[in-house]
């Protein structure tokens, strides 16, 4: 398996749940508007179906190192019928497989840190409440 590349200054937003077109759309709207730039490479690709953490962060390693990457959002089940719609944050670089969520209101602070290298996956992971959900730093 190889993972998609995200194009310049975003960051991969990977569909790995195919329940509902509409709920999908609600996401990419929902991180559209969240900032002012483009900050998402969408993938709506079905053979990434239900596809595990693990799984991710093994084909990453596989990876040649040109094509890792350092995180990856997932749009899951979660994703899909939460009501905020929350990304579920993939490491694959520091602590690979480390997870927290993110509704898309937030997306926007995490996404563009970690893609210029500002703050670290591990500072947004910490400020997670205790549901391990990021709502900003001191709003939670």
């Amino acid at each position: 398996m190889h993972l998609p590349q995200p194009d310049d200054l975003t960051s991969l937003v990977l569909r790995t749940d195919f329940s509902s077109e509409a709920a999908w759309e609600t996401v990419q709207t929902a991180i559209d508007g969240s900032g002012d730039y483009r900050n998402a490479t969408f993938v709506s690709d079905s053979s990434f179906t239900d596809v595990s953490v693990q799984t991710l962060v093994d084909a990453d390693a596989a990876a040649d190192d040109d094509d890792k990457l350092c995180y990856v959002f997932l749009a899951d089940a979660t994703t899909m019928t939460g009501e905020e719609h929350p990304l579920l944050a993939v490491d694959l670089y520091d602590e690979p497989g480390r997870t927290f969520r993110v509704p898309p209101r937030w997306y926007a602070d995490v996404s563009n840190n970690l893609t210029i290298a500002n703050m670290d996956f591990s500072e947004f992971a910490d400020a997670t409440d205790e549901s391990d959900t990021y709502y900003g730093f001191g709003d939670g």
